[in-house]
């Protein structure tokens, strides 16, 4: 379980694996306005991974940020933070999610579409550096 004193470890790791850089602030307003949908992966008392989501509507999320440490890439710590977070909004009647996604990150692409996301369309100069983005969805 996720305790607010370990934030600083949930900052360092999106500082470590995000290109984005965001407002220390904002983690704990995610945490504090979306507690259920801040889900964080730890191996013997050792954050390894992390993804914050928010409700956008009564039927509608967006993923923002998910993020795992590069050593445990692969080993389903991503995979398995998504599926707690589906399993989440399914209880809360959510059925659609939706996330933006750099479009020259083909890893981070393929790993959505293989949970069932699909690309919906582009956005131009998304990001802090000017790159594309793609809003992907996921509906069931």
């Amino acid at each position: 379980m996720f305790e607010p004193e370990d934030m600083f470890s949930v900052i360092k790791l999106a500082y470590e694996t995000l290109t984005e850089r965001y407002n220390p602030s904002i983690f704990n307003y995610f945490y504090e306005t979306n507690p259920d949908k801040f889900l964080v992966a730890d191996l013997h008392h050792k954050l390894i991974g992390f993804l914050v989501a928010v409700s956008v509507s009564k039927k509608s999320a967006k993923l923002l940020m998910l993020a795992t440490r590069e050593q445990y890439r692969k080993q389903g710590v991503g995979s398995e933070l998504l599926t707690v977070l589906f399993h989440t909004l399914e209880q809360q009647r959510i059925n659609k999610i939706e996330l933006e996604v750099r479009t020259t990150n083909i890893p981070a692409i393929q790993f959505y579409q293989k949970h069932g996301f699909s690309i919906l369309e582009t956005i131009s100069g998304f990001y802090q550096n000017g790159e594309d983005a793609y809003i992907m969805g996921k509906s069931w």
